[in-house]
């Protein structure tokens, strides 16, 4: 929940290509769910499967030019290292108590709810614990207490000519900058608010 649809909207106009988001797994599900379970036990020769569709039916052999959200935001540090050119953007809330307020209403919403689906909660808690949650997970101060934590830890890591801080609000401006690209001559997209990921997923 920190603007990860509208991000994923302008990386792929600015790169011409396919961005991977959560979204993009779903109707790749059967497939990808495994890959990425044996992703996060450590089988990063996934990463080609998944991101460049080494593995797909001939039909669907999508090759991804971006990633973000979960699942591939939670090995970072992995596709930071495999991509050395690639640069890394790190899309925060302006605070945690602002990025609680979105995610406590939408993605942990998800998650308090049984899918009936065991391979899709294993995955669900392999990217808590990957994002450095535990089983309290939906305690609000541990939650926030990891939102910081983790920011902290990527501006400890990534290299500062290759990182770039950026919010919703941020629009286009940033992400062209950083990538020595023209600013579009269009709105930038902002996609998938709250109430727009409550209908769709048939809560209200």
């Amino acid at each position: 929940r920190t603007g990860t649809t509208s991000l994923k909207a302008a990386l792929e106009q600015l790169l011409g290509g396919p961005c991977y988001h959560m979204v993009e797994m779903f109707p790749r599900v059967e497939d990808h769910l495994g890959r990425w379970l044996r992703t996060f036990n450590g089988d990063l020769s996934e990463f080609d499967n998944i991101f460049d569709g080494a593995a797909a039916e001939p039909a669907d052999r999508t090759v991804f030019v971006a990633a973000v959200d979960w699942p591939a935001s939670v090995v970072w540090r992995e596709l930071a290292d495999a991509n050395p050119d690639a640069l890394v953007v790190l899309s925060h809330r302006r605070d945690a108590d602002a990025w609680w307020k979105s995610v406590d209403q939408t993605v942990w919403e998800g998650m308090r709810r049984p899918s009936g689906f065991p391979a899709w909660d294993e995955m669900a808690k392999k990217m808590r614990e990957g994002a450095g949650l535990g089983d309290d997970w939906d305690d609000p101060g541990v939650a926030k207490a990891m939102y910081e934590a983790h920011l902290e830890t990527v501006r400890a890591t990534i290299a500062p000519n290759r990182l770039l801080e950026w919010q919703p609000g941020d629009g286009w401006e940033p992400l062209c900058a950083a990538l020595g690209m023209a600013v579009p001559d269009e709105p930038f997209p902002h996609l998938n608010p709250t109430a727009e990921f409550r209908a769709n997923s048939g809560w209200d």
